[in-house]
């Protein structure tokens, strides 16, 4: 078994020294990468340096117990499992823990295949959240991110950026004389042409930094943190030849870019603002004849 999820990891936490040892190597001979903890304080710490898919504890510990580590977990660290391990005189029952917020728990003395069993359990359960969580954030057709997850990833980006204060950009575009392509070709070829724009995308941006979106029908979106005017220009401009290269005539690119502009209005009013200058300048490619990036007005 691996516990190697996106190299996630699971952290074990008990003040005995021999729990301790033994809880290592049965990690290690699942597979897991693991780290240990000799109490709750000593958990937290390291749960603020490092990512943790899993954490296994002990109840009975000094200075932070496993009851009060597990409503810790609960409050900074949600996305994280919780094994509860009890011993024969412990008051709290099974149905105790799970209300404290655990997934599960294992009686001392626990057995190698019933701990290699609840954390199969519990990963099988985490890679099917990711799953259906990916997929309520993605187009199904073109695998980008859709327009749900738009409205999230920009109210994050606009945040950051009236925060720390480092440029960001919005680029709206549309593919010219798309319903002519679909008339001609047929709505099939027009999917593929979809799907094309999004490994476009994925081919000219910047992976982990940059982030596209299918907006609607044939409109898109991406969003660029951390550039400036020529940087942005160069990044759109991009995603214009490489389609062009596809020659998917009669159809090209029209690209409007909007820089977010801090006039010291609430969030909400500088997304309005950030999509309606880009919506503007979209809107000026196309009575240019398209094919064209185009900033928004105050970006120049």
């Amino acid at each position: 078994m691996t516990c190697d999820m996106n190299d996630k990891k699971v952290l074990g936490v008990d003040d005995d020294p021999y729990i301790l040892k033994i809880l290592g190597e049965m990690l290690a001979r699942f597979g897991c990468k693991y780290t240990l903890a000799r109490d709750g304080v000593e958990a937290l710490e390291i749960l603020e340096k490092d990512k943790f898919c899993i954490v296994i504890t002990d109840i009975c510990m000094p200075r932070m117990d496993g009851i009060a580590l597990t409503k810790e977990i609960r409050k900074r660290y949600p996305y994280i499992d919780i094994i509860i391990i009890t011993g024969y005189d412990t008051e709290y029952t099974y149905t105790d823990v799970i209300r404290k917020g655990a997934s599960d728990y294992i009686s001392k003395p626990f057995n190698i295949d019933e701990l290699e069993a609840k954390i199969r359990r519990i990963l099988r359960e985490q890679a099917l959240k990711a799953e259906l969580f990916r997929l309520s954030i993605r187009d199904g057709l073109t695998d980008l991110y859709n327009r749900r997850y738009f409205d999230i990833k920009l109210r994050e980006e606009v945040g950051r950026t009236l925060r720390q204060g480092h440029p960001l950009f919005l680029v709206l575009f549309d593919i010219d004389r798309f319903k002519d392509y679909n008339d001609k070709f047929g709505h099939q070829k027009g999917d593929r042409l979809l799907k094309e724009v999004a490994t476009i995308i994925f081919e000219s941006t910047r992976k982990n930094v940059d982030s596209g979106f299918r907006y609607g029908g044939d409109e898109f979106a991406i969003i660029i943190p951390y550039v400036n005017r020529d940087q942005c220009h160069n990044i759109a401009e991009r995603v214009r030849l490489n389609y062009n290269k596809r020659r998917f005539e009669p159809t090209s690119l029209s690209l409007g870019v909007a820089p977010l502009i801090n006039v010291g209005s609430t969030v909400d009013e500088h997304i309005d603002r950030l999509i309606h200058n880009a919506d503007q300048a979209l809107y000026r490619c196309k009575r240019e004849g398209g094919d064209k990036v185009c900033f928004y007005p105050n970006c120049e």
